[in-house]
């Protein structure tokens, strides 16, 4: 029987899968394709260049995450191409308009060799055996002190026993392809069908061409188009780093149904008719090469084929509890705390996984010590090494949220500016925060666990007393004199009302993060205990 089965083979499943083999713990991952990557797809174009046709973008002001683990993997990146004029095309018969804006994707970067070469680095730290494609998930069923996992291989199926799983699957195609048995309970399905699958509606085109003839015109590549016929509602640069491999990208307006009904050719023409209509004669033909999301059987859910308006919003904490007394769990960047749908909510929620699964479970009771009520000392190192970094955390807040606040701006957000972009502050330094509470060396042998909270808890979340409403009074203060929400009211002047539910959403990531940093302890905790049981057992 195998400890942890992780089903889904995307970036979450990848990263839980590296994390866990670098601890030396047992896994196997099994994915329904037959690649890796899930929604990252990168595609070579005929100059062999990498296209992407999945997530082509990360945001290092505002995801951490990201960057560090494209640091930590050795990949270069480069700057998405912003400079020159943006193109608005709001009247098919007449010419392009040239806007103001100058920074369209606000700090974005690319991977060289496409956003794929994240997936190969981070397989190639993986043992080939513990690697299982073209097993398509049907039936997840509780069996006492495991779970049965039933997979479609071929004709073939296959019966998997593991002490945990790790479903790091969109939650809709759960809730309509895998039985469970016994069923879930009631809010978690509605959960999981309320959770749109982020780029599910999405189709993507990329368009390679002999020369940046965009660049050359002074132009970034950058164009919205919004008149009755349009078909790709935003276009971009999609070049190699230095420009030599020229891309137009560029997300299709077309509704699902509508590009369902319409063949690959015509689908073609009206590519190369639009962005003729935006950058000239000069756009006529190209190298197509076209990602229709709504067709990927593992990707969409029927659900997901209704457009979405907007980003939708992530991180319902019904998707990331323990189920069937820690044995299931729902991973993928649609739990994520933070960075739900993009790449960092991925690994934010890779990063919960990981401490869930450590932690394991620790009974109500004290730990083993000859004074229960005794622990780790107010003037402990570790603890006065986590208060300095938390005091230097809420010192940078703010300037976190100017960042959120900023690359939602240039990202098209109209709405929830300021909820959005204080939820995502405080998330990350939430985030960030467990992962330095789980790297300090507390010594947790004499710390007692009393109805499942560990004694240290209290004392570690001390120092984050006040940061919640501190930041939400330093953001309104900051919004009241900022000209880039002047044309925002309901974010110049927040009214009572909205911060009242800005407050109830700080407050639900405050508990949802306080729960976190007592798993980290109680998993240190009952490690202590193993390794005193080890060594009396060697003494004995």
């Amino acid at each position: 029987m195998l400890d942890t089965v992780i089903v889904g083979g995307g970036l979450c499943g990848l990263a839980l899968a590296s994390s866990l083999h670098g601890q030396g713990r047992e896994f196997a991952l099994y994915e329904a394709r037959n690649r890796l990557g899930g929604r990252i797809l990168s595609v070579p174009g005929a100059s062999g260049m990498a296209l992407d046709l999945g997530p082509a973008w990360f945001w290092p002001d505002t995801q951490p995450r990201m960057a560090h683990l494209v640091e930590a993997l050795g990949l270069a990146s480069f700057p998405q191409h912003d400079s020159g004029a943006v193109l608005s095309l709001a009247d098919h018969d007449k010419k392009p308009e040239t806007l103001a804006t100058d920074s369209v994707h606000g700090g974005a970067r690319r991977l060289e060799g496409g956003m794929a070469s994240l997936v190969r680095a981070l397989a190639e730290r993986l043992p080939g055996d513990a690697l299982h494609l073209e097993h398509v998930l049907g039936a997840v069923r509780e069996r006492g002190d495991h779970v049965e996992l039933h997979f479609a291989h071929g004709e073939v199926t296959v019966i998997v026993r593991a002490r945990r799983v790790v479903l790091a699957l969109p939650p809709r195609l759960l809730a309509e392809r895998v039985r469970f048995e016994p069923a879930l309970d009631e809010p978690t399905r509605e959960a999981m069908r309320a959770t749109p699958t982020w780029m599910a509606d999405q189709a993507k085109v990329l368009v390679a061409y002999d020369r940046a003839f965009w660049r050359e015109a002074g132009q970034s590549g950058n164009a919205f188009v919004s008149h009755e016929h349009v078909a790709l509602g935003e276009i971009f640069d999609a070049c190699d780093a230095g420009g030599d491999q020229a891309a137009l990208g560029g997300f299709f307006a077309l509704p699902p149904p509508f590009r369902a009904a319409i063949d690959s050719s015509s689908i073609a023409m009206l590519v190369s008719s639009q962005l003729v209509q935006v950058f000239g004669q000069d756009a006529e033909g190209g190298e197509q090469h076209v990602q229709d999301w709504a067709t990927e059987p593992y990707t969409c859910a029927s659900l997901d084929l209704t457009p979405l308006d907007g980003h939708p919003e992530y991180g319902n904490p019904g998707l990331r509890r323990r189920l069937w007394n820690d044995k299931l769990h729902f991973g993928g960047s649609e739990t994520a705390g933070y960075g739900g749908g993009y790449l960092e909510g991925a690994l934010d929620a890779a990063a919960r996984l990981l401490r869930t699964l450590v932690s394991g479970h620790v009974p109500d009771t004290q730990a083993a010590s000859p004074n229960p009520a005794a622990g780790v000392s107010p003037d402990d190192p570790c603890l006065v090494r986590f208060g300095d970094w938390v005091a230097a955390q809420r010192a940078s807040a703010f300037g976190r949220y100017r960042s959120q606040l900023n690359h939602d701006l240039a990202a098209q957000q109209r709405e929830q500016l300021t909820q959005r972009a204080l939820l995502g502050a405080v998330e990350q330094v939430y985030s960030a925060a467990l992962d330095q509470l789980d790297g300090l060396p507390f010594d947790t042998a004499g710390v007692a666990i009393r109805n499942g909270r560990s004694d240290l808890t209290p004392r570690v979340l001390a120092p984050f007393d006040g940061f919640n409403k501190a930041l939400l009074d330093e953001a309104v203060a900051f919004n009241r004199t900022s000209c880039a929400l002047s044309n925002f009211p309901y974010e110049h002047e927040p009214d009572s009302a909205y911060v009242d539910t800005i407050l109830r959403d700080l407050a639900a990531a405050w508990r949802e993060f306080a729960l976190g940093v007592n798993a980290v302890l109680v998993a240190k905790t009952r490690a202590a205990a193993r390794t005193t049981d080890a060594v009396g057992a060697v003494a004995a």
